[in-house]
């Protein structure tokens, strides 16, 4: 018997689209990190939601592709920050309480997060 994976557990591609569609507007919304979306147009702000949706299916083991850059060279010089990094996890935790994502999935995706914060806070 094979273990599902990540992307299978947490429900496939509608579930990570719907998980990007609540977390980015609490993101947006946030006066800490809403700078990083300010004079942006709707058409680049829809393909990076896009990536976002791919990286993490991809990521998860789905079948997807991710063609974006990775994160380091896509975060470098935004200057994010560790408080900035902790607002960011206060929503992701937060948008998974509100799908009722079960504790284990949580943990496998917060783990999976976590490593990637060392190629995104710069400050």
């Amino acid at each position: 018997m094979t273990a599902k994976t990540l992307y299978e557990r947490l429900g496939g591609y509608d579930a990570i689209a719907a998980v990007c569609n609540d977390l980015l507007p609490r993101l947006q919304a946030d006066p800490q990190l809403g700078r990083f979306w300010l004079h942006r147009g709707d058409d680049g702000i829809s393909r990076e939601k896009q990536l976002l949706v791919d990286f993490l299916c991809s990521s998860a083991g789905g079948p997807m592709y991710y063609t974006g850059r990775d994160m380091k060279i896509t975060h470098k010089g935004m200057k994010i920050s560790e408080s900035d990094w902790s607002a960011f996890i206060g929503h992701l935790n937060a948008t998974l309480d509100a799908f009722q994502v079960p504790q284990a999935e949580c943990d496998d995706v917060l783990a999976f997060v976590q490593s990637t914060k060392s190629d995104m806070v710069e400050a």
